[in-house]
């Protein structure tokens, strides 16, 4: 039911909305849309939010959450997920349950903890949930260097450090981790993948300016895209990458925070392709 073999490849988004559009729910389904793959999403939590930040949060209930994947996989179906913002411990553990219960393929986590602005995502007993139940369910889990530093419990100034925690996230069960650097200073940016032990990095320039706002939900669901378009782990990871960077590099210009991404820069740039973007080394 949820395997994809032909015909158009389908993704799943279980996260939060952002009212501003930048992240959350609304990143993902225009980054699958971007990346040739149809979009599906429930809904864990509705945020009053703009560039500035989060005015107000409305946790939906687990129940309903759970009413939504249902709802989408027993039609649709679906070929990859990728989890957002999950609010709660009862949320994280709705979600857990029907990813087991329904066999859903190709787990992409992106521990959203704490927004762009500093306003926080998810609670701590989501958190321990996500460490205890979520991340051994997964094909892969996405966390920043802030997200890697709660998940491993060390601090991480350097890439040593960043594969170090990379290890010790990858004992809580996930199949995969990448570790993105972008919070460590230098010109370049190191985002660093643990895959059954064996290590890849992925290095790029920094890309400057303001239009950083969602560019953790993107990557994940680009990662998300390319696994459900039937490509390998690493290779989706560098897509992605390459993808967030041209992104940034074309963001619109709206808000005076934080600004969103230009998540159809492919198409603005270069006409529609159906191909994923190149890999960055």
């Amino acid at each position: 039911m949820t395997t994809h073999s032909t015909g158009t490849p389908r993704a799943l988004t279980i996260a939060g909305s952002d009212s501003g559009a930048g992240a959350g729910i609304q990143a993902d389904l225009k980054t699958f849309a971007a990346l040739g793959v149809y979009g599906t999403s429930a809904l864990t939590a509705l945020t009053a939010q703009n560039t500035l930040g989060v005015t107000a949060i409305l946790v939906v209930p687990a129940e309903f959450v759970t009413a939504q994947i249902e709802a989408v996989v027993s039609d649709i179906g679906c070929d990859a997920v990728k989890t957002g913002m999950l609010a709660t411990s009862a949320i994280v553990e709705a979600v857990v349950a029907a990813v087991e219960a329904l066999d859903l393929p190709n787990l992409v986590v992106d521990p959203v903890m704490v927004a762009k602005s500093g306003d926080r995502l998810l609670d701590d007993d989501a958190v321990h949930a996500v460490k205890a139940s979520l991340l051994r369910l997964a094909r892969i889990v996405t966390p920043n260097i802030p997200e890697a530093e709660i998940l491993s419990g060390i601090p991480i100034t350097s890439r040593t450090d960043m594969r170090e925690a990379a290890r010790r996230i990858a004992g809580f069960g996930p199949r995969a981790v990448v570790v993105k650097g972008g919070h460590l200073p230098g010109a370049e940016v190191a985002d660093l993948i643990c895959e059954d032990g064996v290590l890849h990095e992925f290095v790029g320039a920094r890309i400057e300016g303001p239009h950083t706002h969602g560019t953790g939900c993107t990557f994940a669901a680009a990662v998300a895209a390319g696994l459900a378009r039937g490509t390998d782990l690493v290779s989706a990871v560098g897509a992605a990458k390459a993808y967030v960077a041209g992104a940034m590099a074309h963001g619109v210009e709206v808000g005076r925070g934080h600004r969103p991404l230009g998540h159809f820069w492919q198409t603005d740039q270069a006409g529609p392709s159906g191909s994923a973007p190149a890999i960055l080394r």
